[in-house]
């Protein structure tokens, strides 16, 4: 494999078994996409607020971007670019933001890949476990959006959430640099309203940063390889040298050595997360 075609799906973003007519109406325009996932998708905390059945809960548990569109139209046939009240919307977290954004942009042919790291926008001093889309055009530069940002307000450190600006959020990859540099402490990196805050969480991100550039966007819990032994304090020197090695190859983002990468120790994202 010498290369990453990122305006055609992967196992998470193929839309080929969702409904044509759900999908009428598209836009062309990739932020007008991107505007699309706050009417779909509802965090499970907002969610928490409304009167839904105890089991509208476990959709934050659904990995393609294909079983989110059967819930949302089991919810409401509309096509998707109508939008959804509160009650009407997939119950799911960023990634779900993220992974639909990217199933929309990639069906119309825009190449785009979810980014999996730390947002620092929602709480000062703190870098929060986050999913946001980079997209582009042709051979341009990749434009880093926060679709589940853009139907947020009063985000003073967020001053645009369709053209992220450097620093805002950082990829798994990037925030490891920043903490072995010394230039970022790692125990600001965490998940919000949990104790999970600390190296092993910028190393479990960047791990799957590294699976959503290969096109495999997994849920922000899932665990393979050394990870569980990472958050459990059990691993070492070696497998940091492995995470360096993983921030270098994702920002060198050469397609051929991030599929590599991905193939090679126990990176690759087992087929038990990716059907």
């Amino acid at each position: 494999m010498t290369g990453i075609d990122y305006s055609a799906p992967g196992p998470m973003t193929d839309l080929g078994t969702v409904s044509r007519a759900a999908l009428d109406g598209l836009p062309d325009d990739p932020l007008a996409i991107c505007a699309l996932a706050h009417r779909l998708v509802i965090q499970p905390a907002d969610a928490g607020q409304l009167d839904l059945p105890p089991g509208r809960f476990a959709e934050n548990q659904l990995r393609p971007a294909a079983s989110l569109i059967r819930a949302l139209l089991a919810l409401d046939p509309a096509p998707l670019v109508t939008g959804r009240p509160p009650e009407r919307r997939v119950v799911g977290t960023c990634r779900h933001f993220a992974v639909l954004t990217v199933a929309l942009l990639r069906h119309q042919g825009v190449a785009a890949r979810a980014r999996c790291g730390f947002a620092t926008y929602f709480q000062p001093g703190l870098a929060l476990d986050h999913w946001v889309v980079e997209f582009r055009r042709g051979s341009g530069p990749w434009r880093r959006a926060d679709p589940e940002a853009m139907g947020l307000h009063a985000l003073p450190q967020l001053p645009d959430p369709t053209d992220l600006e450097p620093g805002r959020f950082l990829t798994g990859g990037e925030a490891w640099t920043a903490f072995r540099e010394g230039r970022m402490d790692g125990d600001r990196f965490g998940v919000i309203h949990t104790e999970n805050f600390g190296p092993a969480e910028i190393r479990g991100n960047a791990v799957r940063d590294l699976a959503a550039l290969n096109r495999v966007e997994t849920l922000p819990w899932d665990e393979w390889g050394r990870m569980d032994a990472s958050y459990q304090g059990r691993t070492g020197p070696d497998y940091d040298r492995l995470i360096d090695r993983i921030a270098a190859t994702c920002a060198a983002d050469d397609p051929a050595a991030l599929a590599a990468l991905h193939k090679s120790e126990d990176l690759e994202v087992p087929p038990a997360l990716t059907t």
